[in-house]
């Protein structure tokens, strides 16, 4: 994989600190809105357990594993450059933890990134179960974009789950929350070089690849088995974003953030380029980005898509499938090999 961004994040950090006026430090108590709720902080945590890996890889980026107690939730391993910064931190699980795991690393605050670990129907506690303790929970803005998901689209045989998002999500969202954490912590310097860092490498992309109304991205997360429904990602979910930013479109047009399609329905979209994820979490037979490549290139029938037949199937990470900074790096990820594809 790609990964610039913490080189180029030095020098750039550098720049902006020679260059404009120091940020005001966070004045305490904070108070933020955050999905609709106010949390207060009366000084910046120095025990946070981070449950996912980009509440836990933001975290890390802004250089404060020092202030960590742990983390949990790692479908995909860290990334490469942050491997330093996550040996520091105890890792609680690399699926979803207990709140009696989370309570023994004696948190003072709690950031997530996916509603399944926060939100109400958490599988692991939710926001109101910290506060009773006084202990300020952050979610995700990406997380608190997303509808519930109570009708069956027509003209689609996609069942979704995780619920709908009705708009494209874009970085947005993603630096509303790095501004957010930085400011929690008192390190909003470094928030600031983080966001543009990465806004120029958003730009970058941008204007390398022009848009093609033809070309489209089927992204493919994982399958229990050959014989089950896909599970995929949504028309306006993060891999939406990077079809675009890459010039093109998801292939799969509906709302469902991760709908689950039969096979018959994903050779009927007809994607220009596949996207396989490489998902390291080892739980379903076809996590793993070699084993979806096996099926898609034997399969009497899948093998016969003409993605595949013109080996235009691609390799990205699945974290950058969930709206966090995985993104932008599986967006170059995937650009480095579009730019090797014969493409009609």
């Amino acid at each position: 994989m790609r990964t610039p961004g913490l080189a180029a994040l030095s020098g750039l950090a550098a720049t902006i600190l020679a260059t404009v006026v120091q940020a005001e430090p966070t004045s305490y108590p904070l108070t933020i809105e955050n999905c609709g709720q106010q949390v207060t902080f009366a000084k910046a945590p120095e025990r946070a357990v981070a449950l996912g890996h980009n509440s836990a890889e933001i975290l890390f980026m802004l250089g404060l594993e020092d202030r960590m107690a742990g983390t949990a939730f790692w479908p995909n391993r860290v990334l490469p450059e942050l491997q330093d910064a996550n040996a520091k931190v105890e890792v609680l699980t690399v699926e979803f933890p207990t709140l009696e795991a989370i309570l023994a690393r004696q948190p003072d605050f709690v950031p997530a990134m996916l509603l399944t670990l926060l939100g109400p129907d958490s599988k692991v506690a939710k926001r109101e179960d910290f506060e009773r303790l006084g202990i300020p929970t952050y979610l995700s803005p990406s997380a608190c974009t997303t509808v519930a998901d109570t009708r069956n689209e027509s003209g689609s045989k996609a069942t979704g789950i995780f619920g709908l998002r009705e708009t494209l999500w874009n970085m947005d969202l993603l630096y509303q929350e790095i501004d957010d954490l930085a400011r929690i912590f008192d390190v909003q310097d470094r928030g600031e070089a983080l966001i543009a860092d990465l806004r120029a490498r958003e730009a970058a992309l941008r204007e390398e690849f022009a848009r093609r109304e033809d070309l489209t991205f089927l992204f493919w997360f994982s399958s229990p088995s050959p014989s089950d429904d896909a599970y995929l990602a949504g028309g306006n979910g993060p891999s939406g974003y990077i079809a675009d930013l890459l010039g093109g479109s998801n292939a799969l047009k509906t709302e469902a953030e991760w709908p689950a399609l039969g096979w018959e329905g994903i050779m009927a979209a007809n994607p220009t380029v596949i996207v396989a994820a490489q998902v390291d979490r080892k739980r379903w037979g076809l996590d793993e980005s070699e084993a979806k490549i096996e099926f898609l290139t034997t399969d009497p029938a899948i093998s016969q898509m003409e993605a595949v037949k013109a080996g235009r199937i691609a390799v990205m990470s699945g974290a950058s499938m969930n709206p966090s900074i995985h993104t932008l790096y599986g967006a170059e990820q995937l650009a480095e090999q579009l730019r090797t594809f014969d493409l009609p």
